[in-house]
């Protein structure tokens, strides 16, 4: 993989090439009709569903926390919960979502938000020499080893998601 600064410009990018970290840019015509943005990316790429990885914003009572799962699955509350260390969480109101990370819902990336949120990524992650998430806005992926995008967001792996 190369690093790309060009087309994506979005604070993912950014943060990305400022780091140092190796990365492919990967866009694609983006439908706003589709059901399902995750799946719409892992089918217009060409790529296995189980390496495209969707970013969901959680609110833990103390702020919010970010969980990251393959996008043919579904995010696990209650295991989340137990790798924060907090109670419980529930899906984050799409407006807080927005205005912490700074992206719009369908294009959250796990990358550049306007803070760092505390992130878990699903161990599926692991098995893939590469994953792609969300690069910042609806119909633009980044690909990197997940060992990168743990670094950068300085998240934890654990079993969050469920099928």
């Amino acid at each position: 993989m190369s690093r790309h600064g060009g087309s994506g410009g979005t604070p993912a990018v950014r943060a990305l090439t400022a780091a140092r970290i190796p990365f492919a840019e990967r866009a694609y015509d983006h439908d706003p009709a589709a059901p399902s943005y995750g799946l719409e990316a892992a089918e217009a790429l060409g790529v296995d569903p189980a390496r495209v990885f969707k970013t969901l914003v959680v609110d833990t009572g103390a702020g919010l926390a970010v969980g990251i799962v393959p996008v043919a699955t579904t995010l696990d509350l209650k295991h989340l919960a137990a790798a924060l260390g907090v109670k419980r969480v529930r899906m984050a109101d799409v407006k807080d979502a927005e205005r912490v990370t700074g992206y719009v819902a369908g294009g959250i990336s796990p990358l550049g938000q306007r803070s760092t949120l505390p992130t878990v990524l699903d161990t599926s992650a692991t098995g893939h020499a590469t994953i792609l998430v969300s690069g910042g806005r609806r119909g633009f992926d980044v690909e990197l080893s997940p060992n990168d995008l743990l670094a950068l967001t300085k998240g934890v792996v654990a079993s969050i998601s469920a099928v």
